[in-house]
């Protein structure tokens, strides 16, 4: 691992964990879909899709987040 740097260890690890991250995302709105489109589905499993949307939504903020954050110091690198 090194320095954090934009291509380094750490960051090429932030990219997997991210990439799950939303890949997971994905996962959880298409099942959203699904118990959304059944009639018979229980308050019980509508409120624990909410709370799994919820945590995935922190999730995914956090990604565009750092994100930004990193481009935004790309931005300034190449314009100094």
């Amino acid at each position: 691992m090194s320095d954090g740097g934009p291509r380094g260890g750490f960051s090429l690890l932030a990219d997997r964990f991210e990439a799950v991250q939303l890949e997971m995302a994905l996962g959880l709105i298409e099942h959203a879909a699904d118990l959304l489109a059944d009639s018979e589905a229980t308050e019980h499993e509508l409120r624990f899709l909410c709370c799994q949307l919820r945590a995935t939504l922190v999730d995914v903020h956090r990604v565009a987040v750092g994100r930004g954050e990193r481009l935004a110091g790309r931005v300034e690198t190449a314009g100094e």
